[in-house]
């Protein structure tokens, strides 16, 4: 009997030991992922933590998370001879334990996709096969689609795939504004605009058909969009969502009609649904967030009030302050964060350069909630702190600027900065 009493005190004490155990992992489902001392130098709401993958992998711009874990990240400029970097966590405490640079171009977007991972260039994307999840030792590379050089505007080519085997590319505007004279004061707009023809709108394409071109195999999906870094397709209701950057410089090209003080602010950073021939008015309108409509451009009669050239026009889900730079945006599908998170929109904002003199804006990443496919509530702030304790008056100023954003196989969501390529993985903790 002594024995037995002995025993079952044993047991209990372990019972309460493993208890205690449970109580202080400091995550759900990830025992080993700690968050970093001040989260890697960046604020996230109550019972988020951080880890800080990488600190320097180069220019970083989009990332891709696979299934097994691995991390892709675009580069603008290359590094160590590669535009992509494959960072491995090898004993899972979220830190990157080795790197692996290749693919010799460099660009913005980068996804998986069944069982390839696509990247882009500003003249083409392309693919690898990737096998059982990993990249091969002699990878090769396809060309899926390749585009007309353009060597000036906005180049980058962000795409994102659907559900019925279909791929949907960004092609920006050369201009600021379609004007006679690029960026010069008073210059009228072309009327019609030319560039509507191949550029400012989404196209679509196959995404398995190999070689491609625009003008041969391209849909063009949606138009009058000046360009788009961010795009996702929400599979809840199976629409096609985009973040717009606006156009720059009303006060400095238009000086009687706006003041430096509405260029700062106007006009709107977009967040759009899109659907098939969807018309969202650049280069003839602009987004006024203070007024809630569509203005007519100065370039072509406007006094920003009068929006008669925007008839037709579709507005905005959420128009966010002007020269923010909305530069990557994710649906959120995981069950890791608390149910609020659920099937909404993040959104990283990267940071612009046209409010100076006065402090830059952004810099951060924000939450839109979602219900039955719409906002259910205010945008809010979910990731801050990535420029620095200071005001930024430039964006080069800025310790890191947020650019890509990734979901984790367990729900956790990767944040890549595009001055030195830091990435964190960001976890929602036990209360």
């Amino acid at each position: 009997m002594k024995n037995l009493s002995i025993l079952l005190l044993m047991l209990v004490a372990g019972i309460f030991a493993c208890s205690e155990n449970k109580q202080d992992t400091p995550v759900d489902n990830q025992p080993d992922l700690v968050a970093d001392s001040n989260n890697g130098d960046i604020q996230l709401p109550e019972n988020f933590g951080a880890v800080v993958v990488s600190d320097s992998v180069g220019r970083g711009r989009h990332i891709a998370v696979n299934e097994n874990g691995d991390m892709y990240v675009r580069l603008r400029r290359a590094k160590n001879d590669g535009g992509i970097v494959l960072l491995k966590d090898e004993n899972g405490d979220g830190k990157a334990d080795s790197d692996k640079y290749f693919v010799t171009s460099t660009g913005t977007d980068i996804r998986l996709y069944n069982g390839y991972l696509y990247y882009s260039h500003k003249d083409g994307i392309y693919r690898i096969k990737l096998e059982n999840g990993e990249l091969p030792e002699n990878w090769t590379e396809e060309t899926i689609a390749t585009f007309p050089t353009q060597e000036s505007g906005h180049v980058s080519k962000s795409f994102t795939f659907d559900n019925a085997g279909n791929m949907y590319v960004n092609f920006g505007s050369i201009s600021n504004a379609c004007q006679e004279e690029k960026r010069t004061k008073g210059s009228p707009g072309q009327d019609p605009c030319p560039e509507l023809e191949v550029r400012a709108g989404v196209w679509r394409f196959s995404a398995d058909k190999l070689n491609q071109t625009q003008e041969n195999d391209g849909y063009r999906y949606a138009t009058g969009i000046r360009n788009i870094v961010g795009l996702d397709w929400n599979d809840q209701d199976n629409t096609l969502y985009v973040t717009q950057h606006g156009r720059d410089q009303l006060s400095e090209l238009w000086p009687d009609s706006f003041t430096d003080e509405q260029r700062r602010d106007l006009p709107a950073e977009e967040f759009l649904r899109v659907n098939d021939g969807d018309d969202f008015g650049w280069p003839y309108c602009f987004y006024d967030q203070f007024q809630k409509k569509r203005v007519t451009a100065p370039e072509y009669g406007g006094d920003g009030q009068q929006s008669e050239r925007c008839e037709g026009t579709k507005d905005p889900l959420v128009a966010f302050p002007g020269h923010m730079a909305p530069n990557d945006l994710l649906f959120y599908t995981g069950d890791q964060f608390p149910d609020k998170y659920k099937n909404g929109a993040f959104i990283a904002f990267h940071g612009s350069w046209n409010r100076a003199p006065f402090d830059q804006a952004g810099f951060f990443v924000v939450f839109v909630p979602f219900n039955n496919g719409e906002p259910s509530q205010d945008w809010e702030v979910f990731a801050d702190g990535f420029a620095g304790p200071t005001p930024v008056k430039q964006p080069r100023d800025a310790v890191a600027r947020p650019c890509g954003l990734a979901q984790g196989p367990d729900g956790s969501l990767y944040v890549v900065d595009s001055q030195k390529g830091k990435v964190w993985r960001i976890f929602y903790k036990s209360a």
